[in-house]
């Protein structure tokens, strides 16, 4: 093992590192010191502000995506904590070697966040088998093969706690969504039956399930002819409720979620799935 331990280091003002859109923590906890934490999808979006939140409170971070070039420029910061790597999370063996690589470098895992994912728009009756597929293979198989490898590693110290990023739409219908909705569906169930098995060892397992947040995938279905708006006001002929708290979230609000259930602050909650949607489900 070439990983050690490091003291606790100062506040680094996420300024330095934040991108456009993400809050600027005025108080650093050190919440998370000397943990080690892997995170999937953590390139942009929600799992970006994790990983983000995470360094800030003084975890290493092993970020891993299939695109990770946007958090290079974060080395710099986060010398000694931040470990990144390309890969794809539907590629069992690849994600097994990238979690291995992780650990030699920053140590074993206490926390796993699963944050990738992909959204394929289309009916059902129009979506081909493989869309189908590779929606699954991202969304589903890619959270069975990181919760599979790390809950391993995690029994053996008896410790540790999981979030996995799920949906609301995993409760709530959409229309043209069915792929997404059903991965995301799985991800939920996936998760309380895994935190089920883990719970004699202490190891909490949790969901987080987004609504509209503004991040590349949301910004992406306003490009096709959506907009935020129209999102917030919901829409009668899409069977869609509006967001009573009349917001799109941000990233790091969905983080905020993310990290309280990770933390100790959380110790007596498994198999929760915490909706962050602005009240746009009506807690279904």
């Amino acid at each position: 093992m070439c990983y050690h331990r490091q003291p606790a280091r100062p506040a680094i003002r996420a300024a330095r590192i934040a991108s456009p859109g993400t809050r600027v923590n005025a108080v650093n906890t050190q919440e998370f010191s000397q943990q080690c934490v892997v995170v999937s999808g953590a390139g942009r979006g929600i799992g970006a502000a994790v990983a983000r939140q995470l360094l800030d409170q003084g975890a290493r971070v092993v970020a891993l995506d299939l695109d990770i070039t946007p958090l290079q420029s974060w080395q710099s910061s986060y010398p000694d904590a931040l470990y990144l790597e390309t890969v794809d999370v539907a590629d069992f063996n690849a994600v097994a070697q990238a979690v291995d690589n992780g650990t030699r470098q920053l140590g074993p895992i206490d926390k796993l966040v699963c944050a990738a994912g992909v959204l394929q728009m289309g009916a059902i009756t129009d979506l081909s088998p493989d869309q189908w597929a590779r929606t699954f293979a991202c969304n589903t198989n890619g959270v069975f093969n990181l919760c599979h490898i790390v809950a391993k590693q995690m029994l053996t110290r008896r410790k540790g706690a999981i979030v996995n990023i799920s949906s609301n739409a995993a409760t709530a219908p959409r229309m043209a969504m069915g792929a997404y909705a059903a991965s995301k569906a799985a991800v939920t169930q996936l998760s309380r039956c895994l935190g089920l098995e883990l719970a004699h060892a202490g190891i909490r397992v949790n969901v987080v399930s987004p609504g509209s947040t503004d991040t590349p995938m949301q910004q992406a279905m306003w490009a096709a002819g959506s907009s935020a708006q129209t999102v917030i006001d919901g829409s009668g002929e899409h069977y869609r409720l509006g967001i009573p708290l009349k917001k799109i979230a941000m990233p790091d609000e969905i983080a905020d979620a993310v990290l309280f259930l990770l933390s100790d602050r959380a110790s007596h909650i498994t198999l929760h799935d915490l909706r962050v949607d602005g009240g746009a489900t009506l807690d279904q």
